[in-house]
């Protein structure tokens, strides 16, 4: 699972997205929202404070879940990754 979180830190830091993520709470944090819906595909979103929000784009499988993209705001910044590039 480290390389997934180290894959998601790269991916977000190569969007220009200034801030520090850590992969494995973003993507815990995912999960959590995902987890909650069910199968099927979601957007996700999360806000993590007054200046930052994530809204990402997910499948919801019977025992996995596929981030596909996400979108990152950051004060009056959009930030989006795809993680199926």
């Amino acid at each position: 699972m480290d390389e997934l979180y180290q894959l998601i830190e790269e991916k977000i830091s190569a969007s220009g997205y200034p801030g520090k993520i850590d992969g494995e709470e973003f993507y815990n944090d995912i999960c959590d929202e995902a987890d909650a819906q069910g199968e099927g595909a979601f957007l996700v979103l999360i806000k993590k404070s007054d200046l930052l929000s994530y809204e990402a784009r997910v499948d919801v499988l019977e025992d996995a879940i596929d981030l596909h993209t996400c979108r990152i705001h950051f004060g009056e910044q959009v930030y989006d990754i795809d993680f199926d590039a």
